[in-house]
């Protein structure tokens, strides 16, 4: 069992100091520490941390916003350390601590607010959509046969092109050529 530490600091001018003198007086063992931003997915540094964490182990960090900047963040990773059956604590916050009852009914209502957080974003998501589609606007992707592009396809055959020769120049698939001189207007 390894007591293993996260420090992060969001940009290269800050210092990392205060944290690890933090860990090091809780006693990690070893520290894994990166210089970026934590809305930043592709934090290296602390994937290799996640990796190294085995069954039995304890990840602590100073402050909870050190590993996730949002709830469903913290959520994700917390939940992927309790899959591997690895504690977390946070120094700066005793309640925190999923070795302990009252540490783990934090957790939980940490989970529910980053549930929470993801029904309201969705939600949202689907109101404006819903306005959008009110005021006209259109979703996906734009059809590629259009009249202009099918006039076009079939005066190249008619002219005595062959499909790849007219696929070439019109940037088209076999199948969309096909389509255009079969007299299909759709994608």
């Amino acid at each position: 069992m390894t007591t293993v530490g996260y420090a992060r600091v969001s940009s290269t001018g800050q210092d990392l100091s205060v944290q690890l003198e933090k860990l090091e007086a809780a006693g990690c063992e070893k520290v894994f520490k990166e210089k970026r931003s934590g809305v930043d997915a592709g934090r290296p540094q602390l994937k290799r941390c996640l990796e190294y964490l085995r069954e039995g182990d304890t990840l602590l960090v100073a402050k909870i916003d050190r590993l996730a900047r949002s709830t469903s963040d913290l959520y994700r990773i917390i939940s992927e350390l309790s899959e591997k059956g690895v504690s977390f604590k946070v120094v700066d916050d005793p309640t925190i601590d999923t070795t302990s009852r009252t540490g783990k009914l934090v957790m939980g209502i940490l989970a529910l607010i980053a549930e929470f957080e993801n029904d309201i974003r969705r939600e949202r998501q689907m109101d404006g959509i819903a306005k959008a589609r009110d005021r006209g606007v259109k979703f996906g992707r734009k059809p590629i046969l259009v009249p202009v592009t099918i006039k076009q396809v079939r005066k190249l055959r008619k002219s005595g092109k062959t499909v790849p020769e007219i696929m070439q120049q019109t940037s088209l698939s076999k199948a969309s050529v096909y389509r255009a001189l079969a007299g299909s207007s759709s994608r």
